[in-house]
C-alpha cells in the first residue's frame, strides 16, 4: 500500500495556524484594542499594585448634586506584551502577578492567557501569548499595540537560546521605540547562565544605548505563594515606573 501523501496534511495544519493567529489578533482588538499611545511624562510612578479606591455610596450627598448620579472614573489602561519560547516562564509569571498559585508542571499555552492588574492611577493589561513555533509567527502582530513587552528567557536553556536571541531581535526590528524588559528567568538552576552570559548570547551590548532595554534576573518557582522571588517584584516595580 502506498503511503498517504502529506501535501492536504500540511496544507490543513498551516491553515488552522492562520486561523488561529486570525482570531488571537482579533480577540486582542475586541479586549485590549485602543490603539497606542505613549505615555511616557505622566509624572513619578507609583510603586504598589494597590486597587484604586471607588467613593462609596454612603459618602456621597445628592443635596452636592443636582438630580445626577455619582460617576465612577475609568480608570486608564497600560498594555503590555509578555512573550519568550515555550517553558519559559511566562504563564507561572502571569499567575503570580495576580496572585493566584502557579500550576504544577509544564503546561504550554496554546493560544493566550491575560491578566488585568489595577492601580491607582491605572490599570495594567498583560497578554502572554504562546510560546510554541507556530504561534510565533504572529507575535509581531502584537508588538505596535502595546507600551511595554516583556521577553522571558529561561537561562537553563542553552540549546535554544539562540533561537529566543533571534526571536527577541526580530521584534525589536519591528518597533525601535518600544521598551523592552527581558526576564532571565530560573537564575536558581544550577545550570543556568550568568547574567553576563546572557547579555552576550541574546546580543544585547550590539543594540542602540538609546534604547530603553532592561535584564533582569528572576527565579519564578512552579510552586509556592507569589511574590516570594525579589526579582518578580523588581519586574513589576520596573513596569510601573515605565507606564506611568
Amino acid at each position: 500500500m502506498a503511503p498517504r501523501p502529506l501535501g492536504p496534511l500540511v496544507l490543513a495544519l498551516g491553515g488552522a495556524a492562520a486561523v488561529l493567529g486570525s482570531v488571537l489578533f482579533i480577540l486582542w482588538k475586541a479586549y485590549f484594542g485602543r490603539g497606542r499611545e505613549r505615555r511616557w511624562d505622566r509624572g513619578e510612578a507609583w510603586w504598589g499594585a494597590e486597587p484604586a479606591r471607588l467613593p462609596e455610596w454612603d459618602e456621597w450627598d445628592p443635596e452636592d448634586e443636582e438630580d445626577e448620579e455619582p460617576a465612577l472614573e475609568e480608570l486608564e489602561q497600560r498594555e503590555v506584551l509578555v512573550l519568550g519560547l515555550d517553558g519559559s516562564g511566562k504563564s507561572t509569571f502571569l499567575r503570580v502577578l495576580s496572585g493566584k498559585p502557579p500550576l504544577e508542571g509544564h503546561i504550554p499555552t496554546w493560544g493566550f492567557n491575560s491578566v488585568r492588574l489595577p492601580t491607582r492611577n491605572f490599570e495594567v493589561d498583560l497578554l502572554e501569548i504562546g510560546g510554541s513555533q507556530n504561534l510565533r509567527f504572529y507575535w509581531k502582530e502584537f508588538v505596535n499595540e502595546v507600551d511595554v513587552l516583556v521577553f522571558m528567557v529561561d537561562s537553563a536553556d542553552r540549546l535554544r537560546m539562540p533561537w529566543a536571541r533571534q526571536e527577541l531581535h526580530k521584534l525589536l526590528d519591528k518597533d525601535p521605540d518600544l521598551p523592552v524588559v527581558v526576564v532571565a528567568n530560573k537564575q536558581d538552576l544550577s545550570e543556568a547562565m550568568s547574567m553576563v552570559e546572557l547579555q552576550q548570547e541574546l546580543g544585547l551590548q550590539a543594540i542602540n544605548s538609546q534604547r530603553e532595554i532592561f535584564l533582569l534576573a528572576a527565579s519564578i518557582a512552579p510552586a509556592g505563594p507569589g511574590f516570594e522571588d525579589p526579582g518578580t517584584v523588581h519586574i513589576w516595580k520596573l513596569l510601573l515606573e515605565l507606564l506611568s
